[in-house]
């Protein structure tokens, strides 16, 4: 095992050692499969996650508590029995409260996230802290059991002897419990979210249920909730892979490019993710996965790739020319004006009530700072830039022009940017402007109990602050008699747009761990066929008597009247799934051939299955033929259209027989030896 992550004294884990947290268990066939942290690490995260998990079982069993009060209290009609019951209720909903605003706490503990080097010393660079989302929990999932008589019942195999399989599947979600805090996290969420895919297909048939029930933990609020489908897991899963994104993106080096360029993208990979659950995932019995709370957290992660590019162009900009710094002051604008979308989203009525007060005050804080950034990098650059010359005076106009929301009073623009004092009352008033949103930002800052422990942030608003108090005092003088007037708005501007990212499913390959039952276009949970029969088969003067189609399984395409095949009871659409024997599911058309071709006198015997509704044998459609060199995977409904970009070794055999041949219109006994189709041979 891997030393474990090491924290830094403000709790986020050092960049280069929490892959230490991600260690390779060999397995019993001499494979590796990824795991999860390391549950015994007692870093800063982990024990967040724990206390996380304590308070959520805590609230389950209030809640069922309650639940159990309320049907006695409603049931019974002894006046002593309700007093008794209505004195519980009270107790455990005041405990529910007390945990619920514990947990709230714990979710605004941004800080346990963030990277240590929140200040860079040697620039005015700041990096405000950011708001990463806490992985929803889950509860063990014992699988064994009804995988195993799936199989028996639906498979027709013995479900001993997939015990192996059934355990890597449930080892591998007992391990995306517990992802580190980088790609391999990611790929860990990302191989079990594609595995469920085949479970979907191997074991979950449209009309009837499994009977496995799937428990995870709202995010923010801890209340649980289970659902029989398989979606409800999907989800979740998909919610936590964007969680996890959201952490990787907290805890970059913010202070330097390259850390900048990857916070930027793995909040654009958050929203991504949350935009993809949003769009293909309906009906969710958490309030974390409801349509509202879903945009308000693409939103958020939005705003907190704009906050990036902002940090980013400061970084990038020498920010000693005029129009570098009006770049600098619109960006902050913009920043502003995505942050101040947020909050409204935060406040509306259905996810008001939802989102930790933490949340929906820090955003409201950064919407104050980052508006009085905007007019501080105005004042800078009217008041510390020399005045235009001539020659400077068409470019800086034109920017200027789209500088403002309304163009401010006073002047001509000529004079305004070319006489040095018009520059400096129209630098005060943004200064002025700066100032009383930054003591805005400081009040609204003051009004949360869990802000006013965030040193950080204090630190933050309160070094931007002097600093604006500190240049209106260099500008002002004695003398100035005039008042400084109100500043218009500046128009909000990026050079970088945010881009939302879906997740890349095909960039974790995996291979269907349940490959031994059959090719998923015949085996699967949505299929139904008649049972297997053993048929013994001897070779006449002119063969078999059928003609073989396809591979993985090979189809039974034709049988001729009267011949050896027919008088044994093959019928046309039988798929063969061994000959003597020896497994013949996965076989290509050309090992069939050879094992039917190697039988001597005393004949070969084989089994077949017919798929129940089979009306005899289909061509292959040629799109997915064409597909299924590249492994693709078709899927009607939208949750699995990007299946299709899935290139696992599995994959090549989901080949659909999608249309029917023209000759299969023909009976069994009207096809003729010059009937064969171009992919049909007679034996």
């Amino acid at each position: 095992m891997m030393p474990p992550e090491e924290e830094s004294p403000d709790g986020g884990g050092t960049g280069d050692k929490d892959s230490g947290l991600v260690f390779l268990q060999a397995l019993k066939s001499g494979s590796t499969r990824k795991q999860g942290c390391d549950p015994f690490a007692q870093t800063q995260r982990s024990k967040l996650q724990h206390r996380r998990a304590r308070i959520n079982q805590q609230i389950n069993k209030e809640m069922r508590m309650r639940a159990g009060a309320e049907n006695l209290f409603r049931a019974t009609s002894n006046h002593k029995v309700k007093e008794t019951v209505a004195l519980e209720l009270s107790y455990v909903n005041s405990n529910l409260q007390l945990l619920k605003e514990e947990l709230e706490e714990l979710n605004s503990s941004v800080d346990v996230y963030q990277n240590d080097r929140f200040l860079s010393s040697s620039s005015e660079s700041i990096s405000v802290p950011m708001i990463p989302l806490g992985l929803k929990e889950t509860k063990e999932l014992d699988l064994l059991a009804p995988l195993k008589d799936f199989i028996s019942e639906h498979y027709g195999e013995e479900g001993i002897l997939f015990e192996k399989e059934i355990k890597e599947f449930m080892e591998l979600r007992q391990a995306m419990r517990t992802p580190s805090r980088n790609e391999a996290g990611l790929e860990l969420l990302m191989e079990y979210y594609n595995q469920l895919y085949f479970l979907d297909s191997r074991f979950f048939p449209p009309n009837k249920s499994l009977g496995v029930f799937f428990h995870w933990y709202d995010s923010l609020t801890g209340v649980p909730s289970h659902q029989r489908a398989l979606a409800f897991e999907k989800g979740s899963v998909l919610f936590n892979i964007g969680a996890l994104h959201t952490q990787i993106g907290a805890r970059q080096d913010r202070a330097s490019l390259p850390g900048l360029n990857q916070a930027i993208d793995a909040f654009q990979k958050a929203a991504g993710a949350f935009n993809y659950l949003k769009e293909n995932f309906s009906n969710a019995p958490s309030l974390d996965m409801s349509s509202a709370s879903l945009n308000m957290l693409v939103r958020l992660m939005v705003a907190q790739v704009q906050e990036c590019v902002f940090e980013k162009m400061t970084l990038l900009r020498a920010q000693h020319d005029f129009l570098s710094r009006l770049q600098l002051a619109q960006e902050a604008a913009r920043v502003e004006d995505v942050y101040s979308l947020v909050h409204q989203t935060m406040t509306q009525p259905h996810v008001k009530d939802y989102v930790p007060f933490s949340w929906t005050t820090m955003v409201h804080v950064k919407s104050e700072h980052f508006k009085a950034l905007s007019h501080y990098f105005a004042a800078v650059a009217l008041c510390d830039c020399p005045a235009a010359s001539d020659a400077e005076f068409p470019e800086q106009e034109k920017a200027f022009i789209q500088f403002h929301v309304t163009m401010p009073d006073g002047p001509s623009l000529r004079v305004l940017l070319q006489d040095p004092e018009e520059r400096r009352k129209l630098g005060k008033a943004h200064l002025k402007k700066a100032i009383m949103k930054h003591e805005e930002a400081m009040r609204i800052h003051g009004l949360c109990k869990i802000l006013r422990k965030m040193d950080i942030l204090q630190e933050v608003l309160s070094f931007a602050h002097k600093r604006s108090l500190n240049k209106y005092s260099e500008i002002d003088h004695e003398e100035d008699f005039f008042e400084t007037g109100d500043a218009p708005d500046i128009h909000p501007k990026t050079h970088q747009k945010p881009e939302i990212k879906s997740p890349n499913f095909s960039q974790v390959k995996v291979t269907d761990l349940f490959h031994r039952l059959g090719p998923l276009s015949v085996f699967s949970a949505k299929n139904k066929w008649y049972p297997a029969r053993r048929v013994h088969l001897r070779r006449g003067e002119n063969g078999f008597g059928f003609t073989l189609r396809g591979d993985s399984p090979v189809l039974i395409a034709g049988v001729i009247p009267g011949g050896c095949a027919a008088e044994a009871g093959l019928k046309e659409g039988d798929y063969i799934m061994s000959v003597n024997g020896k497994d013949c599911k996965w076989s290509k058309h050309a090992e069939v051939v050879q094992l039917l071709k190697s039988t001597g006198e005393e004949g070969v015997e084989i089994i077949v299955i017919t798929l129940q509704g089979s009306e005899g044998p289909k061509t292959v459609d040629k799109k997915a033929a064409a597909m299924s060199s590249g492994g693709g995977v078709l899927k009607s409904n939208k949750e699995n259209n990007r299946k299709s970009l899935m290139n696992s070794k599995s994959a090549s055999t989901l080949l659909v027989w999608s249309k029917k041949s023209k000759r299969s219109k023909k009976s069994t006994y009207g096809v003729p030896f010059t009937a064969v189709g171009d992919n049909e041979v007679m034996y």
